[in-house]
């Protein structure tokens, strides 16, 4: 069955941006290509859930025209996956994505019952408290940042209960970014 993977980048104390929307905190190793960030976050996926929010951001971003090849090849495997938008007041856009409205349990788990690969659960923060208050998110990729903001948008908020993480890997890069994978402990 399909699993649902939170992968984002976070703050050492838990935002996902600063307080504007910013992502100036993000570290990169040095000659790392997000490209291959992208293409090994994307390699095990053919769905990508976003909220309203995060997809009119980044849901159908291209890179600029000096991009590397990697990366430009990294943004059309973006692209070629189905994309959900979890939306409440929205309910299209003229492009391919599929706009969910309501009964979001319900529907992810039709979505997750087809045959596929596993989904990315992109975001935002309001979704993100969605799906984890329902129960439905199965593997947490932190890109652990060493970037302290004291404020801004945080991951987790209005959680209603506790939730119990089995650690699977983690694993630090030259930046001092430590990516941390959890799986839901049942």
């Amino acid at each position: 069955m399909r699993k649902i993977i939170l992968n984002l980048a976070i703050t050492l104390d838990g935002f996902i941006e600063g307080p504007n929307g910013e992502l100036d905190w993000l570290v990169r190793d040095e000659g790392t290509d997000f490209g291959d960030i992208l293409n090994d976050i994307l390699a095990d996926k053919d769905i990508i859930f976003y909220g309203r929010v995060s997809y009119e951001k980044w849901g159908n971003t291209k890179p600029d025209e000096h991009a590397s090849p990697k990366l430009k090849q990294a943004y059309d495997l973006l692209h070629s996956k189905t994309k959900y938008v979890f939306s409440k007041t929205r309910t299209g856009d003229g492009t391919d994505a599929v706009f969910i409205n309501n009964n979001i349990p319900e529907k992810v788990a039709e979505i997750v019952r087809q045959p596929g690969k596993n989904i990315w659960l992109y975001g935002g923060g309001k979704l993100v408290t969605t799906f984890l208050n329902a129960g439905l998110v199965d593997v947490f990729k932190l890109a652990v940042h060493p970037v302290i903001l004291g404020r801004g948008k945080p991951l987790f908020e209005n959680i209603r209960e506790k939730h119990r993480l089995k650690l699977l890997d983690a694993k630090g890069f030259a930046s001092g970014v430590t990516l941390l994978t959890y799986e839901r402990a049942r």
